[in-house]
């Protein structure tokens, strides 16, 4: 009976490790596919259009009589958008780290932290047409010449959306840092802000930066807030309060069917993609790197 129970017990512990092993091979068989899918339209892409034209030309017309593959304009408004929303996101979610970690109690850090993190459940779309219809008419009784389309407004709700992300993981990257170093710092007579910002932010300055890469990752992909509230007019500029259109933005513009499936107009959209793939993956590569060796610091 015993002999049973343990080759039941073996069946089971099998079937459980093949079924985990098959669901981690099925998310790398679906990256891969995607990823060939990309490469294989972005080559054929390439094949009438040069690449370094692509990479250099300062114009985006590919559905014009007259058409221009420029990527550059794309490139501009996804990061104009990005940066001003990393420049909204960045100072809020620090802050607010800073303030679960160092200031509040565990309590006020209970209730807090998953109302924060609340913001990042809402739909995207909402917050766009939130970007479009609140945002932008505040926006223009501050600055009159403010386009109904803009990447103003587009970057500041984008920057609202990510600071639950920025805010979160720098808040466990500081709450990582050894209480040893805390309590050495109050022992000179230290106070607690001093602490905070000369002891706990430098030593978390590793999981703090990876945090902000990530975040700046989520706004370079993100698609409906600009697609909805920053416009679709390509355009090599760095003024916030005009129409812009993101490589996301773009994606969406191509994918609602007009164009013919296989034509180059098509195409465009898959090298749109693997330039934003690799945008993203390098991002993410850097983030992993200093995580990681945050990681190793205090191990």
């Amino acid at each position: 009976m015993l002999y049973k129970k343990r080759i039941i017990l073996k069946l089971k512990e099998f079937l459980i490790e093949r079924g985990l092993f098959f669901c981690s091979l099925l998310s790398v068989l679906i990256t891969l596919g995607i990823v060939l899918v990309l490469s294989f339209e972005t080559f054929e892409f390439f094949k009438e259009v040069p690449i370094w034209k692509f990479l250099t030309d300062t114009q985006w017309t590919p559905l014009f009589v007259n058409k221009h593959f420029g990527i550059l304009p794309l490139l501009c408004g996804t990061f104009l958008t990005t940066l001003i929303a990393i420049g909204v996101a960045a100072p809020i979610g620090l802050v607010s780290a800073v303030y679960l970690s160092e200031y509040a109690s565990l309590k006020t850090r209970n209730i807090v932290k998953p109302l924060m993190e609340i913001l990042a459940a809402v739909p995207t779309v909402v917050y766009g047409y939130f970007a479009l219809l609140f945002v932008t008419p505040l926006l223009k009784q501050i600055i009159p010449n403010l386009s109904g389309f803009n990447s103003l407004s587009a970057g500041v709700v984008m920057g609202i959306m990510i600071v639950p992300l920025i805010s979160s993981l720098s808040e466990d990257a500081m709450r990582a840092v050894p209480m040893g170093l805390r309590e050495g710092a109050y022992a000179v007579g230290s106070n607690r802000l001093q602490v905070a910002l000369r002891i706990v932010l430098p030593a978390a300055l590793s999981g703090i930066t990876a945090a902000f890469i990530l975040g700046i990752s989520r706004a370079i992909g993100e698609t409906m807030i600009v697609a909805i509230a920053a416009g679709q007019q390509p355009r090599l500029t760095l003024n916030p309060l005009v129409p812009i259109q993101t490589i996301t933005a773009y994606i969406v513009q191509i994918s609602l069917g007009d164009t013919p499936h296989g034509t180059l107009e098509y195409r465009t959209i898959f090298a749109c993609g693997m330039s934003l793939f690799i945008l993203t993956f390098i991002l993410n590569i850097f983030s992993f790197k200093l995580k990681k060796r945050f990681q190793e610091i205090y191990e």
